[in-house]
């Protein structure tokens, strides 16, 4: 399995409850696409979301964002860690 950092751009004033709301929705089917996500941080200002997950490719993370109703705008593979 390989780490994930996705993004989501448009989310200007998202607020904690909904940031929350948006990840817990991810959980909620995950293990339908065999992704885990791992956190998830936003910048309300700028209206950027930041996932991180563990998953079998790029398209499993999508399709859970896609069904729990937020789609990545970006999917990066990160494969070092330290």
């Amino acid at each position: 399995m390989t780490k994930f950092m996705d993004v989501h751009r448009g989310m200007a004033g998202i607020t904690d409850e909904q940031l929350r709301d948006a990840h817990d929705a991810d959980l909620a089917i995950q293990a339908e696409e065999g992704v885990s996500f791992e956190h998830a941080w936003a910048d309300p200002a700028e209206g950027v979301v930041y996932c991180l997950s563990e998953a079998p490719d790029a398209e499993a993370v999508q399709r859970v964002h896609e069904r729990a109703g937020h789609p990545a705008d970006e999917i990066h593979p990160v494969p070092l860690t330290v």
